[in-house]
């Protein structure tokens, strides 16, 4: 059964102790599917993606006559252990230029501009298309690369749908890549140019920072290229929704209180512990820095203090403290601190800065959030501001400041990322309704499933239909 057009987030109503598992990175399985075809022998990825991102590079991968085995993952059910037989840079021919082969892209940015430049290495002809929003995010740079690596490119908008006139590797062409308004398209260019024989230089805005660029290089000096296993590793974006949730999962009003309900440990009674397991520590992941970035466990230093209180009124002067003490007031940059997690701290900081009487916290370089799912600045203020929040904007800066929130009608703008952020701030603010939820299927189909699962394994949330029915797990599954 399908999740609901519209479902109700119910607030938390007591303390969580929970450990999360959370599906590989779409990131790193998307380019590992790239970098196992090109392989010159079979490739098992381990722990990778399943979800309507990667199933559509899979499918596209055999379109193109790549074969794929696909089993369970015993420890993850969005995972899959994906075998991919690779060809050894042998890229399966395509049509004619009166019927060229298509591979529909729906709304994965990173299979639209990755099999961009992998079927050039083919021979033939190519049609790449999307849905209606994928046809509208650039691919300018990406296609002048393309063509100055020799490689004809037919696009009268240089937007999707495009015609790619594959002609094999081109050995010792050059190309210059600019990445202000993605770094998706170095990537593209940089997975295959082994094989293809590229020479890429990377231009634009921190052009030699960008954090996806250099999960790129990474992975492709760690990748099995004749053949092997490869491990991916839990999504730190997805990740970031359950940290963020251990600060919103009520404290206890008094350690008799918990003492004597839960008969727990001193750490237990005081507040929620939520963990996401094998949290990643690689460096390929910007999002790894999310703890750091908000600071959300920096209150727990202390502990000690409320252990060693002896006096039951100070100890609970201890206890607000720590219910306060959560976020802080700083700037955060899309660019130099997080990546698509920083949509988690900011639909969160304004319940946070309310809590902490915080003056305000500033986000700062958000103009690559504009080109994705959804123009998701515009989409963060006005639904934050449905619900209360004072939320100004400027250039590509967000700033927010404390507000009393209130339950709200959330759009979703069929992105992902604002479904999941909203649903977290749901677990805090009651009254938080989603359309669309279903939309989470793009990266992690089964979040609403880990919000409802009971403790250890999720969070124990209670999730509503628009008629206030409790909805069950297998209803939480988003298909």
């Amino acid at each position: 059964m399908p999740l609901p057009d519209l479902i109700e987030i119910v607030p938390l109503e007591k303390p969580v102790r929970a450990e999360i598992t959370v599906p590989g990175s779409k990131s790193i399985t998307n380019r590992a599917l790239i970098l196992a075809a090109l392989a010159e022998g079979e490739v098992t990825l381990e722990g990778a993606l399943w979800s309507e991102d990667t199933q559509i590079m899979v499918e596209c991968l055999q379109e193109l006559g790549f074969m794929v085995d696909i089993r369970p993952d015993p420890n993850e059910f969005s995972n899959r252990t994906i075998t991919v037989y690779g060809k050894a840079g042998d890229v399966p021919p395509g049509g004619t230029e009166q019927q060229p082969m298509e591979l529909f892209v729906g709304n994965a940015g990173t299979a639209a501009r990755f099999l961009a430049a992998f079927v050039c290495l083919g021979k033939g002809v190519y049609k790449l298309h999307g849905v209606p929003r994928m046809n509208e995010r650039p691919k300018k740079a990406l296609f002048k690369a393309l063509r100055e690596l020799g490689y004809r490119v037919d696009s009268p908008t240089d937007k999707l749908p495009a015609i790619i006139h594959g002609s094999g590797p081109k050995p010792g062409a050059k190309c210059t890549v600019n990445i202000e308004e993605s770094s998706q398209f170095a990537s593209a260019l940089l997975l295959c140019a082994k094989v293809g024989g590229w020479n890429v230089e990377v231009v634009g805005e921190n052009a030699e920072e960008s954090p996806y660029v250099a999960m790129t290089s990474k992975l492709i000096e760690a990748f099995p290229h004749r053949g092997g296993k490869f491990q991916v590793e839990p999504d730190a974006s997805s990740g970031s929704y359950f940290l963020a949730a251990e600060d919103f999962a009520p404290l206890s009003e008094s350690f008799l209180e918990y003492s004597e309900e839960f008969g727990m440990d001193v750490e237990t009674k005081l507040f929620s512990k939520i963990k996401v397991n094998h949290w990643p520590n690689s460096g390929w992941q910007i999002d790894e820095n999310f703890p750091k970035a908000i600071l959300f466990g920096e209150r727990y230093h202390m502990l000690d203090e409320i252990k060693n209180s002896t006096d039951q009124a100070a100890r609970k002067i201890l206890i607000q403290r720590f219910s306060n003490y959560s976020f802080r007031s700083a700037t955060i940059s899309r660019e130099r601190d997080l990546g698509d997690s920083i949509m988690t701290a900011i639909v969160v900081s304004a319940e946070h800065l309310s809590a902490c009487a915080r003056e305000s916290n500033r986000f700062t370089d958000l103009a690559r959030l504009r080109l994705q799912e959804t123009e998701r600045v515009v989409a963060l203020r006005t639904e934050l501001t449905k619900c209360g929040a004072k939320v100004i904007e400027e250039g590509d800066t967000l700033t927010v400041y404390p507000s009393k929130l209130h339950g709200a009608e959330i759009e979703t703008y069929n992105d992902h990322r604002m479904a999941m952020c909203f649903a977290i701030l749901g677990l805090k603010v009651p009254g938080i309704k989603l359309k669309n939820p279903a939309c989470v299927k793009k990266t992690f189909p089964n979040f609403f499933q880990k919000l409802a699962a009971a403790p250890p394994h999720g969070l124990g949330a209670t999730i509503l239909d628009a008629t206030g029915r409790k909805l069950t797990h297998d209803e939480l599954f988003a298909e």
